[in-house]
């Protein structure tokens, strides 16, 4: 009986070994209060709840085995990851299923992949693995040549068009890049020049794009095209008042005036029901999940492990940043989810992969500095 016990106890030991629970206590309060948003958005079809938890426990078995893998073999899926990515991206340019005017999808006959979605793990893990490599001789070249790697899957997605996602693919990138040391007088120099050229940028988006980015002046100019979105959101947030007018009593959401409320619009669903309090609870944990894993990043003992993980972290605050600025009016609507929040089952995936990529980095730091 003993040696059963025992038995047990150490093969649960194993399974937890590699399990941050600060983290993930952190990340499953963030779920949680999402899968009950989801369920009061689709409260006439529970299907789609039940769907979420399937697609948050195959996100969970994904992040347990990246969990157990060490740094080292992370790097080493960072050349092929990448050159999959860009050349899946490439397929979708050339073959790709074309909805709602966008070509972001690619069919594999039993079911359609977003490549997009790879790179957002690809680009940083890349970018890492290239400035861990040239970490002794870092120069000007190899910000030169990095920069070049996130240029070219950010023109490519930005291609589809699907730029929410280029900006998040973007984002983590630059992150990278930041933090490997790229000196402030070039970052300056590239926001100026980013200032200089906004005419002929303007001019390189979309009808729809540019509509968007006039709409978030004044949404009263089309309220029942493309300021729609925006007017009934921040309808809904402002009716939650202080404290909201309780679990599945949302009459912006019930009566269906939040367009895509399960999706891109949950942030309006729940600020409706929980109100600034629930917002301001909802704010914490995320901070607390940004502040976990920038503590992970710093502990970490490899530039690569640093990189890595700063970036990740940072991603999951740019997800929350233009997904919450978007849904409140203060930034255009450009389709990116809520972190943890939002129902969809490959967006889950890789916020999952992520956080067992922190995982990885902050259980196996010990075994890289010995």
């Amino acid at each position: 009986m003993i040696d059963i016990v025992g038995t047990l106890r150490r093969s649960w030991q194993q399974l937890i070994a590699h399990i941050d629970f600060p983290l993930l206590l952190i990340t499953l309060a963030i779920m949680g209060v999402g899968l009950a948003t989801v369920n009061s958005a689709t409260w006439d079809s529970n299907h789609r709840m039940l769907s979420q938890l399937g697609n948050m426990g195959i996100a969970m078995i994904v992040m347990w085995f990246v969990a157990r893998l060490p740094p080292q073999k992370l790097m080493r899926f960072a050349i092929p990851l990448y050159i999959l990515g860009v050349v899946l991206l490439i397929a979708v340019f050339l073959f790709g299923i074309k909805v709602n005017g966008a070509k972001r999808w690619l069919s594999l006959g039993f079911t359609r992949i977003q490549p997009s979605e790879i790179m957002k793990i690809a680009m940083p893990l890349m970018l890492a693995w290239y400035f861990q490599k040239y970490e002794a001789v870092l120069k000007m070249k190899h910000f030169m040549i990095a920069s070049t790697l996130l240029i070219v899957p950010f023109a490519l997605i930005a291609k589809q068009p699907d730029l929410g996602t280029a900006l998040l693919v973007g984002a983590v990138g630059f992150y990278v890049i930041f933090f490997a040391g790229l000196p402030w007088k070039v970052i300056i120099g590239l926001i100026v020049a980013g200032a200089s050229a906004a005419p002929f940028l303007w001019n390189m988006l979309h009808d729809y794009q540019q509509k968007r980015i006039l709409t978030l002046i004044d949404p009263t100019t089309d309220p029942l095209g493309s300021g729609y979105h925006i007017i009934q959101s921040i309808i809904a947030i402002g009716s939650g008042g202080a404290f909201g007018k309780g679990y599945l009593n949302g009459t912006q959401t019930h009566l269906e005036f939040i367009p895509e409320k399960h999706t891109d619009f949950i942030f309006a669903v729940y600020s409706e029901e929980w109100g600034l309090l629930g917002n301001a609870t909802l704010v914490f944990l995320y901070t607390l999940l940004i502040g976990r894993g920038l503590i992970i990043a710093s502990a970490a003992p490899t530039l690569f492990s640093r990189l890595l993980a700063g970036a990740i972290t940072l991603g999951f605050f740019t997800y929350a940043f233009i997904n919450m600025g978007m849904v409140s009016g203060i930034l255009p609507v450009v389709g990116v989810p809520l972190p943890f929040m939002s129902y969809g089952g490959t967006a889950l995936v890789t916020l999952f992969l992520g956080i067992g990529m922190l995982m990885s980095i902050h259980t196996h730091r010990m075994l890289v500095k010995k």
